[in-house]
């Protein structure tokens, strides 16, 4: 007996060992954690519970039956975070540098199915090669078996990709089709063609870094949802996003602890808004100022930076934020803002989150970059993804609510609950001067006339008083009892239920 427990303590050591000391070293001395170093972190102490420790892949072209790692390149199982649970797998890049066999795809499938089972979320630490190439058709396979899993878990758990290593080929598919990406810079990158083969089809030079790095999708491609400096970074602020989300669809987000009134008045906020109207502020006060403690996390913070996404807490409860930033652009909806806004909508809506929505939007970007890149299609998502939520959604707007913005935006018509304006909310059409130079064309070379026409309208339409008359605005509020008057609308809302038509199911114009 106690030969067979020393056996296999031994191979439990052989398997904990990756792919040997040597290897464990490079990956420190590139800034890297080994894949049970990750989880250590990610997960509460003592908690993990691991699965399939001892497979091995089972090929033997290309003389791999020499070769025959236990765990075959990736660490499986559950643990908890802060209590709650959730299912991991983390690549191991010194296991034949993390690539995806038919066995290393099967393990990621079990506990993907376990995952779904037992409506839990599931979280991927990406540190791979890609596929294994010795095994040919049948490593694709794989893949394609975990991309059919994240497809069917979308919109049941929340799926959680974080990037930490290379991630090439096909295996950026599966991080593409969770709920949020994350990237470690200098030591991550993304592409579906490596700069190798760029060269030989295009001709373009370009680094790994360049072509595929964290810079290049959190700004550029909108692919990443946020990059962190290190390993270390990356798996902390993974644990407090984690804290956001609800563990399925059928759960609440969890209710967390508050020592922050909801009855506090921010008198600052009556000073908010600039007497100059096409004078910027800063958005992300408001929410600051509005939330729970003054804690905001961000999703996509460097892209698409004219609309701010993200989760708060009101009265301990999670809410998803979208809000025009006119420090940016002036806060108006272009093609990156619509899209990066609707997939927030949208995966607040699957989870059960309610949204709030903070509103200062002179229209959408004129020109015909936009226009050519499709800016109708691309606005009609973010109306689509806010139309066909069912979710609690209060909208507050702090100043300019513009034409078809206006409407987008969450408003009265478009399903929002409650919507509220402060009474510097500007509520038309148009901007007055552009609206006075349209109704008064025979005035065009008359600057005075125009000035007082233009004045007439601000007087007329430029104040929130006309919407709030028709009943599109529920009640004009002081800026400073914003924070009393979102969390009573959510707390009124928490029964809110929606009944649709049935259908097998939408068609989001894509």
């Amino acid at each position: 007996m106690t030969d067979i427990l020393q056996e296999l303590e031994t191979r439990r050591a052989d398997a904990r060992l990756g792919g040997g000391q040597k290897r464990i070293d490079a990956q420190h001395a590139k800034g890297k954690l080994t894949a049970r170093e990750r989880l250590d972190l990610l997960l509460d102490e003592g908690s993990f519970e691991e699965f399939d420790m001892f497979v091995a892949h089972r090929s033997t072209d290309f003389g791999m039956e020499k070769n025959r790692p236990a765990g075959d390149g990736v660490v499986t199982g559950w643990g908890t975070i802060n209590g709650r649970q959730v299912y991991v797998f983390s690549q191991d890049f010194t296991v034949l540098g993390g690539s995806v066999s038919e066995t290393h795809a099967q393990k990621i499938c079990k506990i993907q199915d376990m995952a779904l089972q037992n409506g839990a979320p599931l979280i991927g630490l990406n540190d791979s090669g890609g596929a294994r190439i010795q095994e040919g058709v049948a490593s694709l396979a794989g893949y394609a078996e975990i991309f059919q899993r994240n497809v069917t878990a979308s919109g049941v758990i929340p799926q959680i990709s974080v990037i930490m290593g290379p991630c090439a080929g096909g295996a950026v598919y599966s991080p593409a089709m969770t709920d949020f990406i994350f990237m470690v810079r200098d030591s991550s990158y993304m592409f579906v063609t490596g700069p190798d083969v760029v060269k030989t089809v295009t001709n373009e030079v370009v680094t790994a870094e360049e072509l595929g790095g964290a810079t290049t999708h959190t700004k550029k491609s909108s692919v990443a949802d946020g990059a962190f400096e290190n390993d270390v970074e990356a798996l902390a602020e993974i644990r407090r996003l984690f804290d956001f989300l609800p563990l399925n669809n059928r759960a609440k987000a969890p209710v967390r602890p508050f020592f922050d009134s909801p009855e506090r008045q921010e008198a600052s906020l009556d000073t908010l808004i600039p007497a100059n109207p096409n004078t910027p502020y800063d958005m992300k006060e408001l929410i600051l100022k509005i939330a729970d403690e003054g804690d905001f996390y961000e999703i996509q913070e460097d892209f698409a930076a004219n609309i701010i996404t993200g989760f708060m807490r009101l009265e301990g409860s999670t809410v998803g934020v979208v809000a025009n930033q006119p420090m940016v652009l002036a806060g108006v909806l272009d093609i990156d803002s619509s899209r990066k806004a609707a997939r927030f909508v949208r995966f607040c809506d699957a989870f059960d989150i309610p949204i709030l929505t903070l509103v200062d939007v002179p229209g959408f970007l004129p020109g015909t970059s936009q226009e050519y890149g499709g800016v109708i299609k691309h606005g009609a998502k973010l109306l689509y993804a806010y139309s066909e939520a069912t979710v609690p959604m209060v909208t507050v707007i702090t100043r300019k609510a513009y034409g078809g913005a206006y409407d987008v935006m969450a408003s009265k018509h478009i399903g929002a609950d409650f919507n509220y304006a402060w009474p510097t909310a500007e509520i038309a059409v148009m901007g007055a001067k552009g609206a006075s130079e349209i109704i008064h064309r025979a005035d065009a070379g008359d600057p005075e006339k125009l000035a007082q026409h233009t004045a007439d309208y601000e007087e007329r339409f430029a104040n929130p008083f006309v919407a709030a008359e028709r009943g599109f605005i529920d009640e004009v509020i002081m800026p400073q009892s914003t924070r009393r008057r979102v969390c009573r609308a959510f707390a009124s809302l928490r029964n809110k239920a929606v009944h649709s038509p049935w259908k097998k199911h939408d068609n989001i114009p894509l």
